[in-house]
C-alpha cells in the first residue's frame, strides 16, 4: 500500500483503515495526541519520554485502558536481542549479585534557541531527551537483582549544568534502590559522552558497549563484555549478539506482535514500567534547580 495523505490529525484518526499510529512529535504533544488516538480506537507506539511528567502519562494509560488499545513507549533498546541477552546473563548469576550500574547517554548539539532541545516549553534538556534511557536501564537492572521486572528508587539526587535557555544541558543523578542497589547516571545534549552501561556485581562486571543503539540502525553486531572482578588480570569474555534486523524495525515488529495481547513482551516497556520511569524522571528534574520547580507542568489533555 502506498502512502496516504491526510489533512490534519483529525482526518488521520477518523480513517477506518488506520489501525495504529506512531507518535514522534515534540514531548509536550504526546499526551494530547495519544489520548485522541486512544479515543479513536487506534493502537499507539509513542516516542520517549511517554509524556512530560507522570501525571500526563497516567492519563495516557487510563485512556488506553478505557478504550482497550495498545500503548507502548518507544524505548527501542528494550526490545532488542542484546537487552534480552543482558537480562539472561544477569539472571544466570554470571557477575554474582548486581550492586551498581553506571549509565550515560549524552551528545553534543550546537546551541540553537529555536531547536526543541533548548526550549523549556518543548521539554528541552538532557533529562527528558535521553535521561530516560539511563533511568529505565537502572530500574531494569535493579529489578533483576531482586528477581523483579523492575524496581523503583527510594532516593534520587541530582545536579545539572544549565545553558543560556535554562534547560539542563548536562545532568547527573545518583539513585538508591531498596536492598542497597545504586545507580550513577549522566545525560546531556551539549557534551558528547561515552554512552555505555557498566554493571558491577559481587563476582564480575558486564559492560554494554552500545546499550542504546545496540547493533545499529541497520542491523549488525553488538557485544557484551564480561570480566571477573576477582581477578584484575583476568580475561575479558565477549558475548556477541548479531541480528540482520534494523533497530527500529525490531521495535515496530514488537509493537505489531503485541497489539493482540495489548501488552509488549518484557523487557519491553509495559505501562507500569513506563509510569515508574516517568516518576523517576520527575524526581530527577525536581532534584535540580531551577528546572525542578517546573516539573508539575499541567497539560490540557484529558481522557
Amino acid at each position: 500500500m502506498g502512502a496516504r495523505l491526510h489533512h490534519g490529525y483529525d482526518a488521520l484518526l477518523a480513517d477506518p483503515d488506520v489501525h495504529a499510529v506512531y507518535i514522534a512529535t515534540p514531548h509536550p504533544t504526546h499526551a494530547d495526541l495519544a489520548i485522541r488516538a486512544a479515543s479513536a480506537g487506534k493502537h499507539i507506539l509513542c516516542e520517549k519520554p511517554l509524556a512530560m511528567n507522570a501525571a500526563e502519562a497516567t492519563r495516557m494509560v487510563d485512556a488506553a485502558r478505557l478504550h482497550d488499545v495498545f500503548l507502548m513507549e518507544a524505548f527501542m533498546y528494550r526490545v532488542h536481542p542484546q537487552t534480552r541477552r543482558l537480562v539472561e546473563l544477569l539472571r544466570s548469576g554470571a557477575i554474582g549479585e548486581p550492586r551498581l550500574v553506571q549509565a550515560g547517554f549524552g551528545y553534543w548539539k550546537p546551541f540553537d534557541a529555536s531547536a526543541r532541545h533548548f526550549s523549556p516549553d518543548l521539554g528541552g534538556g538532557g533529562i527528558l531527551d535521553v535521561g530516560g534511557y539511563c533511568t529505565s536501564m537502572s530500574r531494569l537492572v535493579a529489578g533483576i537483582a531482586q528477581g523483579l521486572p523492575f524496581l523503583e528508587p527510594e532516593e534520587v539526587q541530582g545536579a545539572a549544568r544549565f545553558g543560556r535557555s535554562g534547560v539542563d544541558e548536562i545532568a547527573v543523578a545518583t539513585l538508591r534502590f531498596p536492598g542497597g542497589f545504586l545507580a550513577q547516571l549522566s545525560a546531556g545534549i551539549s557534551l558528547a559522552q561515552e554512552n555505555a552501561v557498566r554493571i558491577y556485581g559481587t563476582e564480575g562486571q558486564v559492560e554494554v558497549v552500545s546499550p542504546w543503539f545496540c547493533s545499529g540502525k541497520q542491523g549488525g553486531r553488538a557485544s557484551l563484555l564480561v570480566r571477573d572482578l576477582r581477578r584484575l588480570d583476568g580475561p575479558c569474555e565477549e558475548i556477541v549478539v548479531e541480528t540482520e534486523d534494523w533497530l527500529y524495525a525490531i521495535q515496530a515488529d514488537a509493537a505489531a506482535i503485541s497489539i493482540a495481547s495489548r501488552e509488549v513482551a518484557w523487557p519491553g516497556m509495559r505501562w507500569d514500567d513506563s509510569l515508574g520511569n516517568m516518576r523517576c524522571l520527575d524526581a530527577w528534574r525536581a532534584a535540580i534547580s531551577p528546572v525542578g520547580s517546573r516539573v508539575p507542568r499541567q497539560s490540557s489533555a484529558g481522557a
